[in-house]
């Protein structure tokens, strides 16, 4: 008699993203750092677009967001300071990724997002571990 082995489902660990500074490569946030949205009505939900003449009303689907928003971070120079509002840098090297502001900021998408942690997508790569 022929024996049967049942094997245990073997667990894929699905990688993590994270990102990093594209100019010295640090760490900046990860997956677990970022704070989801709803998408908002495009550019119809800024105020410039709201007096025009419904040009945005023509527009098929609206582009991806061009930030993400985190959590607050200990690299967060000024947030540790108690700033209410401030450009965020790299620790690394620096450079500007995007900005904070307590009281909340708009989303490229137009969704409202408060307290907002902006980093630009522009100044970050994407990388999987």
């Amino acid at each position: 008699m022929a024996e049967t082995s049942i094997s245990e489902p073997e667990i894929v660990a699905k990688p993590e993203l994270i990102y990093r500074c594209k100019k010295c490569r640090r760490i900046v946030a990860s997956e677990e750092n970022m704070i989801s949205h709803e998408r908002g009505k495009g550019e119809s939900s800024f105020k410039w677009n709201k007096r025009s003449s419904g040009s945005w009303e023509n527009k098929n689907q609206p582009d991806d967001c061009t930030s993400i928003f985190v959590e607050p971070m200990k690299w967060m120079q000024a947030v540790q300071e108690g700033q209410v509002e401030e450009k965020l840098v790299c620790m690394g090297c620096k450079a500007r990724l995007g900005y904070f502001n307590w009281a909340g900021m708009q989303c490229s998408c137009g969704a409202w997002i408060n307290p907002a942690f902006q980093l630009q997508k522009s100044k970050l790569d994407e990388c999987y571990m």
